[in-house]
């Protein structure tokens, strides 16, 4: 892969239309602004990243969360390209000096196709289609389609949000930059070719769309089955934004539940200080001595944290850039990363999954938006199925128009009702649900 031709500012949709000359901003700086004045990212605010929303005490939501994201991709693009500009010269550097607004507007967009719940929401709907009623529907999709919904993945579910044409919206979705949007796919391959993993990079119904976008900018492809699933290489940009996600939501997990006490000031201390050499331990605890607020110097081990694996992911990068771009590169940047903070890193992510994903206040949470989502999504195929019950067309009529939940197939028609639940709110879902079950009448 060349960085001159994986930097592109040509917009999905909008191909072939010049650039209004008036517009002052570069291209990958209108993405971040489409993005961040969007409906979809500010529904984020009310979706669930780990801990239920909210409490007294204010953890992350998914807003929260991609924005600092935002801020530490353009950390690592603003570096690695200052890095690579010294390594190639002026050969690169008007492609390389846009990486910063490139990752951090992907960063911004990573997690907008998540549904309400988190993973427990993404389960719902997997299993809705695998080990339940819905197996019964699975005539009326092509194999492709089943297995979009079998391993049905936050992932991809933001590239269709990103490109897809919804009812009363213009061609290809949010019209971004063909680099942003190759930086958002952490998995370019097809659902049949996602194996046991729930994880894969588009639907059949925009597998051309992402083909287009990957030959344009001249990302290989690595496999074509005889049923038209493909396998994509990564855009190199993925692996910075996949760091940044990493490095977030690991350290910043946490934090949060040493705020909620799920974790003693001691255990978290011990866990941050892990990432450094003993020196350089001394002078974070000089920094912040005994005397000083216990949060503050959690925040600020935090920060140092932050800093140092992000300075080592892009000595990884640039490390490895010939790899990257030959489309060899195995693994993540974490993985790659010098052994004590690697290993620092891996302990965090244990105790995490022991201590914190397991807590009863996360457990309670993914139980009661399990059965939310479950159930909604029911209810919501059943009408789209047998839209001239009266019921169906009471319950049709909860959806914004956007969706058109009675075009199309019945398979399209599905698809439809997955898009409506997805971009719930999680107090959307809920409030939806109750009203359903009659256990809540609206108020005037």
């Amino acid at each position: 892969m060349d960085w001159n031709r994986l930097i592109s500012s040509q917009r999905f949709g909008k191909e072939g239309v010049p650039r209004d000359e008036r517009e002052r901003r570069s291209d990958f700086q209108r993405d971040y602004d489409r993005l961040i004045f969007s409906a979809a990212f500010r529904r984020m605010q009310n979706k669930t990243q780990v801990f239920p929303l909210p409490g007294s005490v204010f953890v992350h939501n998914r807003l929260t969360h991609s924005l600092e994201v935002s801020s530490v991709g353009r950390s690592l693009g603003t570096d690695v390209a200052d890095r690579l500009i010294d390594r190639h010269g002026e050969t690169v550097r008007s492609a390389l000096q846009n990486l910063s607004p490139i990752v951090s507007a992907a960063c911004l967009a990573h997690d907008m196709g998540n549904p309400p719940f988190g993973h427990s929401g993404e389960s719902a709907v997997r299993t809705y289609f695998t080990e339940a009623e819905g197996e019964r529907l699975h005539n009326l999709f092509s194999e492709q389609q089943w297995q979009d919904l079998a391993h049905f993945d936050g992932n991809a579910n933001t590239f269709r949000l990103l490109t897809h044409q919804f009812a009363g919206q213009r061609k290809g979705g949010f019209v971004m930059t063909y680099s942003a949007l190759a930086s958002v796919v952490k998995y370019p391959f097809s659902s049949t070719l996602a194996g046991k993993k729930s994880k894969f990079g588009f639907f059949a119904a925009e597998q051309h769309d992402y083909e287009h976008i990957a030959n344009s900018l001249g990302i290989p492809c690595l496999e074509r089955t005889h049923d038209g699933a493909v396998r994509y290489a990564r855009h190199p940009l993925v692996y910075l934004v996949e760091a940044a996600d990493d490095i977030c939501y690991e350290v910043m997990d946490i934090e949060d539940a040493f705020k909620l006490r799920i974790l003693s000031f001691e255990e978290t201390q011990d866990l941050l200080m892990a990432f450094f050499d003993e020196a350089t331990q001394r002078q974070m605890r000089a920094a912040y001595p005994d005397d000083k607020d216990r949060g503050d110097r959690i925040v600020y081990y935090r920060t140092c944290v932050i800093g140092a694996l992000e300075r080592a992911c892009v000595d990884v990068f640039v490390e490895h850039e010939q790899e990257i771009l030959n489309g060899t590169f195995t693994g993540t940047l974490i993985d790659h990363i010098p052994e004590r903070e690697r290993e620092a890193y891996k302990r965090c992510s244990e105790l995490a999954v022991k201590r914190i994903y397991k807590a009863q206040v996360v457990t309670d949470i993914e139980l009661a938006g399990y059965h939310i989502i479950y159930t909604l999504l029911g209810l919501m195929v059943d009408a789209v199925l047998h839209p001239k019950r009266a019921y169906s067309r009471l319950l049709l009529g909860q959806a914004s128009a956007q969706y058109a939940l009675t075009e199309g197939t019945e398979a399209e028609r599905i698809f439809h009702v997955v898009d409506y639940l997805t971009g719930m709110t999680d107090v959307f879902a809920l409030d939806l649900y109750r009203k359903i079950n009659g256990h809540q009448l609206p108020t005037v």
